[in-house]
């Protein structure tokens, strides 16, 4: 969008200058936070995730209760058959109907067996299923203190420095706003390529700040001239004097006292 005013190049190299600072300043904040805001979510997945599976856990309990009490009534039923045919087996008339109701009294008794057998390994899943649950649980109030401890932490942190992250990102556009969409897309793209996010870094004992590569010195009489922006040959960062930028770092630091 088009800009209120038309700036003159030290004008330009000292509002990019402050930005720099500006976003320097929110990086801070940021890295304050660290991976603590990553840390939170990965705890919060975490708790859900033994929550969901503590539910699991519980749902098969309940299924092999069931189980148990349907096998509990089959033996009740295979009991009440044999009783019915051991009392038949007093009044047949011959061997072959007798031999029938004492096939029809073994296999209701191999029923019982098999169901008791069932019962057995249906409780000893159950006291496995009850170690894993106690685990489970103990696992998950371990780790629900951790994530009420960590989000305390960043909730303390968000609490110190939201306001001012919040009112840095306010003047970062503003001061993007009265530099030339070309610079402000060139400092963008030098902060995003640089590993500290540095795009406007002052000259330092003959060098461009964080380089140990020497400014010829006619160079560094154009930058305190301050009659056209310069870049680094080595690492394409625009480049600004030191008293230049000392007078910002001055001004910055009163912004920044009243933003806190």
């Amino acid at each position: 969008m088009a800009k209120s005013k038309e700036l003159t190049v030290e004008e330009r190299l000292r509002a990019l200058y402050d930005l720099q600072l500006i976003d320097s300043r929110i990086d801070e904040i940021r890295n304050v936070r660290g991976e603590l805001p990553l840390e939170v979510r990965d705890l919060e997945d975490e708790v859900a995730g033994l929550n969901i599976r503590l539910e699991k856990l519980v749902s098969n309990l309940e299924v092999i209760d069931n189980d148990i009490v349907s096998k509990k009534n089959l033996i009740e039923e295979s009991k009440s058959l044999i009783k019915k045919y051991s009392e038949q087996q007093k009044n047949v008339r011959n061997n072959r109907e007798y031999n029938s109701l004492t096939k029809e009294v073994e296999f209701q008794e191999l029923e019982i067996e098999l169901a008791e057998k069932h019962i057995k390994e249906f409780k000893a899943q159950i006291e496995q299923k009850k170690e894993v649950i106690a685990e489970t649980k103990e696992r998950l109030k371990e780790r629900e203190n951790h994530l009420k401890h960590k989000k305390g932490e960043l909730d303390a942190i968000l609490a110190e420095t939201e306001k001012e992250e919040q009112a840095l990102i306010a003047k970062s556009h503003e001061y993007q706003e009265q530099i030339e969409e070309r610079l402000v897309a060139a400092y963008n793209r030098i902060r995003k390529n640089v590993k500290n996010g540095l795009a406007v870094v002052p000259i330092e004992r003959g060098a461009s700040g964080g380089s140990f590569f020497t400014i010829p010195p006619q160079i560094q009489v154009e930058i305190a001239a301050r009659k056209k922006v310069i870049t680094d040959e080595h690492s394409g960062r625009i480049l600004v004097d030191a008293q230049l930028a000392e007078e910002q770092k001055e001004k910055m630091t009163k912004l920044f006292a009243k933003l806190s």
